[in-house]
């Protein structure tokens, strides 16, 4: 069911916010490549006086139209144009017991959950986000509900040169279970984007959260996810990083309550002068918690990615299972992968690993298809293909996945 956007019930409150953050962003730095988080990033490029403020616009573009149409049935969805909410839609099954999922300041508690998992956040650009956002949105599901199609959120940008700040925050009750998948494309235009996501999941919810970054070549993206996650609560989020000139994602995932989980996946594949930076985050806050982190990537061309990462195990948190893989495929010899992953441990009784590779196709595979009569283009376009398929297995939507996996396949029929 489609309804009407209703008047705002939490403007005064959100321009409060955002005069706030406004105070913290005046004068404010950019981060250098000295720190630690930033290293090998290319934010020392980024001029934020390039980019101007969208103009208002009321149309769903046709691209968009026809991407949630491949999507099957959703309980809700909502379509951002150029920073401005331009449909909203929840199946009125969902609306009757509670759901929520629209602008945050139509929602009574909506405004106040702004900020509530990741605070004033960890950089400069999580006040830009709060000083400069249009309009945040809340997904909203109430104790013990189960919503049992996805929540789509679809971020698009149609002008040029131009500055988006998309917000949202996934608040689920306790046992309450949901999937929610953003997805933020483009037209071929220059533009920045600071999206911030706040996942809160509470006790014994179970939470599916996808993120499709298929922005344009042009677009500058500089992502923040922040999760925290309550005692026997999961979260899983799955990432698949394609476009832009330059995307950086950073993903925090806080576990505060006993036997809480938290798992990390991404795909990634990086072409033409493209760079695409990963950071990862698994806080270990408390006991019998578990967290596993797959980010698989390829490179080609003069493409660049960087993936860095770190566990950190607090001292009450015994009991801890928490594991990071980062692999890498280089098909250029021009092409650059970093991976750095870090492991911050303070108490025993722990399980802990992490590991990182970065490396050209296998040649024993390669032999193994040549020697079985199929041509080496055909072989290195399947042997890429399979090696993202561990990652894509954990996309919980079947449409989303088909459609990551023919974006790769896309990239792999040109690249070769």
């Amino acid at each position: 069911m489609t309804s009407p956007l209703t008047a705002p019930v939490g403007d005064d409150a959100l321009a409060a916010r955002r005069s706030a953050a406004a105070e913290r962003l005046d004068g404010a730095a950019l981060p250098a490549t000295d720190e630690e988080v930033w290293r090998y990033s290319r934010v020392g490029e980024l001029d934020p006086t390039r980019w101007g403020a969208p103009a208002t616009v009321d149309s769903v573009p046709a691209a968009v139209e026809e991407l949630l149409s491949s999507l099957g049935h959703l309980a809700g969805a909502v379509v951002v144009h150029d920073g401005t909410v331009v449909a909203s839609r929840l199946d009125e099954r969902f609306a009757a017991v509670g759901v929520f999922v629209g602008p945050a300041a139509e929602h009574p508690e909506g405004v106040e959950a702004l900020g509530s998992v990741i605070g004033d956040g960890p950089d400069v650009f999580t006040a830009r986000n709060d000083a400069l956002g249009a309009a945040p949105l809340l997904v909203h599901v109430p104790r013990s509900v189960v919503v049992d199609a996805p929540i789509v959120i679809v971020d698009w940008i149609s002008s040029a040169d131009i500055a988006v700040h998309p917000r949202l925050v996934v608040r689920m009750g306790v046992d309450a279970e949901a999937t929610v998948v953003e997805w933020r494309g483009s037209a071929d235009v220059a533009a920045l984007s600071v999206p911030v996501c706040e996942l809160d999941v509470d006790r014994a919810a179970r939470l599916r959260h996808l993120v499709v970054q298929d922005r344009g070549p042009q677009v500058w993206e500089i992502a923040t996810t922040s999760a925290r996650v309550d005692t026997d609560g999961s979260v899983s989020v799955v990432q698949a990083g394609l476009g832009c000139e330059y995307g950086r994602s950073r993903a925090d995932c806080r576990l505060t309550g006993r036997g809480a989980s938290g798992d990390l996946d991404a795909v990634y594949f990086a072409t033409g002068d493209q760079t695409l930076d990963y950071r990862t985050f698994q806080w270990h806050d408390a006991p019998d918690t578990t967290s596993n982190l797959l980010f698989k990537g390829a490179v080609d061309d003069d493409a660049r990615s960087v993936y860095t990462g770190l566990i950190r195990v607090e001292r009450e948190a015994r009991g801890t299972n928490a594991f990071q893989t980062n692999r890498n495929l280089k098909l250029s010899d021009r092409a650059w992968a970093e991976s750095v992953p870090n492991l911050e441990i303070e108490t025993n009784d722990v399980r802990c690993s992490h590991a990182s590779t970065v490396g050209p196709i296998d040649e024993d595979q390669l032999f193994y298809l040549e020697s079985r009569g199929v041509p080496t283009e055909t072989a290195e376009r399947l042997i890429v293909a399979g090696f993202f398929d561990e990652v894509l297995e954990h996309m919980s939507v079947p449409a989303v996945a088909a459609l990551v996996t023919e974006a790769i396949a896309r990239r792999l029929g040109s690249a070769r």
